[in-house]
């Protein structure tokens, strides 16, 4: 029996990504879409390459009070957008919510899928973490959980492609003209990311998060997130490796590698890639991590997420590789 889904703010970046992964999701049928510019027009106006099963599908205007019978509903709305629509969605509904506002929230889960899928499944309010946090944290897990660094004064230097930003508004630093030949640091020591990386990291070290520096910088590429993570440690590169190999063993989406990763890597997938650099004599160990933030930096995690809380395989409707080059 088919699982039926529906999609607020489908067309965003973020919506459009989940729209195209549940197309082809063996489980999920998409019966619902919703938007605010684009309320009135059929699937295959907005994106012409839809599949023809979705075509004529009209996407409807965003309102709790007008929800058909849904079994889950992803939502991909602006931070600010969603916390007091969704506590109007009947309690049989599941949630995963691609947007900022239940991050840590009280009756949400944390949606960090390769760290705690336990604490996942069986939920149905899913709060997916943010495209950084994503990379973020997926690097620093094993190193945390094993006690290989110290939780405090964690520096991050993170990179994004320019789709992070989303697809509305209208601030030309988005624009191709503004954006390319061009790097641009942004957030700095404020960047909403923030508590929901500290938090996490307090959680899995046991210790204080105090002394975190963020940095995102804004790249001239469409998609993709790399950060480099500098830490306090005395563990080797060879310890900080195995450690996240034992970590991930068995969970089908996070690599490690012995060389630096690249964005390239996971464009297109629900991939994650984790690699380390370590100099005990320097007390230091740098950690770095790449997903694609359209795909497990936003919709691909969600797909994993409802995938856990629908009781269906982690893996269903993601197994596809990367696009390359």
């Amino acid at each position: 029996m088919s699982i039926r889904a529906g999609i607020v703010g489908i067309s965003g970046f973020g919506g459009g990504e989940a729209m195209r992964l549940i197309a082809s999701h063996p489980s999920f049928e998409l019966i619902y879409a919703a938007g605010e510019g684009s309320a009135g027009s059929r699937l295959v106006d907005r994106f012409p390459g839809v599949p023809a099963k979705l075509a004529e599908l009209v996407i409807e205007k965003w309102d709790p009070a007008t929800l058909p019978k849904l079994d889950v509903l992803f939502a991909s709305l602006p931070t600010g957008a969603s916390a007091e629509a969704l506590t109007r969605i009947p309690k049989d509904v599941k949630i995963v919510d691609i947007g900022g506002d239940h991050r840590y929230a009280e009756g949400w889960a944390y949606g960090l899928a390769d760290v705690w899928p336990g604490q996942i499944e069986g939920q149905t309010r899913v709060a997916n973490p943010g495209c950084f946090p994503a990379a973020t944290l997926t690097a620093l897990a094993p190193l945390l959980a094993n006690r290989l660094i110290e939780p405090g004064n964690i520096i991050i230097d993170a990179k994004t492609g320019i789709s992070g930003a989303g697809r509305g508004g209208g601030d030309s630093r988005f624009g191709y003209a503004e954006s390319n030949e061009n790097l641009v640091p942004y957030g700095l020591l404020k960047h909403v990311h923030m508590p929901e990386i500290a938090e996490t990291i307090e959680r899995l070290s046991g210790g204080s998060a105090a002394g975190l520096v963020f940095t995102p910088h804004l790249v001239p590429m469409t998609r993709g997130v790399l950060v480099t993570i500098y830490c306090r440690g005395r563990a080797t590169t060879v310890e900080c490796l195995n450690a996240a190999r034992r970590f991930y063993a068995g969970r089908a989406f996070v690599r490690v590698t012995d060389k630096p990763p690249q964005t390239k890597w996971a464009t297109g997938s629900n991939l994650a890639f984790v690699s380390y650099a370590a100099d005990p004599e320097r007390n230091l160990v740098i950690a770095m991590g790449v997903v694609d933030n359209l795909g497990k930096g936003a919709a691909g995690q969600a797909v994993q997420n409802a995938n856990l809380i629908c009781g269906l395989p982690e893996t269903e409707g993601l197994d596809g590789g990367p696009v390359w080059p």
